[in-house]
């Protein structure tokens, strides 16, 4: 990924939310360190994998390389965790959120102002997140992606209608997530994305 990466992504207010988001993925991107050098200050990464034993390893490593990069680091569904190594925040899974998080990860979030994402796959799991209290949604797939080819991607053009619509009942800050390479960076403009998340960009795609 190009260092000015940052320059690149849409016109987004600034927010203290990241406008960045890095994902991992156990098979496209086992291993994010290399590749948090060239992530902005203000950037996000979420470490997503389901391995417990590679999870953790993974979290002591890359937690105190995102502090002192100034990268919010978030676990996905290990609160435990997340508060063992000083993380930023936990992300939750589309079906996780339907419970919410537990009411240890609630007390853990909520005594240190940390963030918490939620996955959402349509307008119901938006407002569920909202619900929720979450920080942000992130909304996938917006375009095709090799990590799930078979789901039909939104389109920037469905994307906008959903995030006009759901505003009229809840606020929550959208993020696109899925098939996002810098060529179509410019096609999120105008349709109130908070930011983008993804892996193909820090790839070089």
């Amino acid at each position: 990924m190009h260092p000015t990466l940052s320059n690149t992504v849409p016109n987004l207010k600034r927010r203290a939310l990241p406008r960045l988001w890095l994902m991992s993925d156990a098979r496209r991107l086992p291993d994010p360190t290399g590749v948090l050098k060239t992530l902005p200050r203000g950037a996000a990464l979420i470490l997503r994998h389901t391995n417990p034993k590679i999870r953790k390893t993974l979290a002591r490593r890359l937690a105190p390389l995102c502090r002192r990069r100034g990268i919010a680091f978030l676990v996905a569904g290990d609160w435990r965790l997340a508060a063992a190594v000083g993380a930023d925040g936990l992300h939750l899974s589309e079906q996780a959120a339907q419970f919410g998080p537990s009411p240890g990860a609630r007390l853990w979030l909520k005594h240190g102002r940390r963030l918490l994402t939620v996955a959402a796959h349509g307008r119901r799991a938006l407002e569920r997140a909202a619900r929720r209290g979450a920080s942000a949604a992130i909304l996938a797939p917006v375009f095709r992606t090799a990590s799930h080819p078979k789901r039909t991607p939104l389109g920037h053009v469905r994307l906008a209608a959903m995030i006009r619509s759901i505003r009229r009942s809840v606020r929550i800050p959208v993020v696109a997530l899925g098939g996002i390479t810098r060529a179509k960076m410019n096609a999120l403009r105008g349709t109130g994305v908070h930011g983008i998340a993804g892996i193909g960009f820090a790839l070089g795609s």
